[in-house]
Parts: structure tokens; C-alpha cells; sequence
């Protein structure tokens, strides 16, 4: 993340890619994957590192949303909105499975 901050990208996404190389289930180093290789510029590779995250976490409303913004970022707004889409209904069903008493929103 440092990397980022200070504005190397491409050296991000080497590092971020030696974490997954060293562990494939490290789902923050995926994340950073996605968010380095799209400041880089490198729209379709951020689009299929966010499509390997969605796969390893279905779950995660925010791997949904990295695949949406990567999409929109590189112009393909219609799978783009159905993304997101996915991360709304991903973080509905979180919200639905959990007790009143730990969402006090429902």
C-alpha cells in the first residue's frame, strides 16, 4: 500500500503479485492487485485480477464492487452496473442473515 501512496503502481502490482504467488487465499493482496494494476492504467488486467477476486471471495460485497469499478473504469459501463448490482444483492444477504441485534439497522 505504500507503493501506491507514493505513486508506483506497477512496482504495487509486482509486490501484491508475489503475496498471492506465496499465498492464492491472501484476499487483501488481491484487492491491492485490482487497485494497482488500475492506477497503472492497466484496465483489462485490473478487470481480471477483480474477476479472480470475486471468484475466490463470492462473498464479499467489496470484491463485487472492485470488479464494478474496474469495469466502469474502462469503459464497460453495462457489466460495470451489473456488478455493483451483484454487490448490493451480495450485501443484502449478509444484512438478512444477521440478528436484529447485530444490525440494529433492520
Amino acid at each position: 500500500m505504500e507503493l501506491l501512496a507514493a505513486g508506483q503502481p506497477a512496482e504495487a502490482a509486482r509486490v501484491f503479485r508475489a503475496s498471492i504467488a506465496a499465498d492464492e487465499h491472501y484476499y487483501e493482496a488481491h484487492h491491492g492487485l485490482v487497485r494497482a494494476l488500475r492506477d497503472a492504467g492497466q484496465l483489462e488486467n485490473a478487470i481480471g485480477a477483480a474477476l479472480a477476486l470475486t471468484a475466490l471471495t463470492p462473498n464479499d460485497p467489496l470484491a463485487h464492487t472492485a470488479l464494478s469499478i474496474s469495469l466502469q473504469t474502462a469503459g464497460h459501463i453495462p457489466e460495470a452496473e451489473a456488478a455493483a448490482a451483484k454487490a448490493r444483492i451480495v450485501e443484502w444477504k449478509i444484512q438478512l442473515q444477521s440478528s436484529p441485534d447485530e444490525n440494529p439497522s433492520l
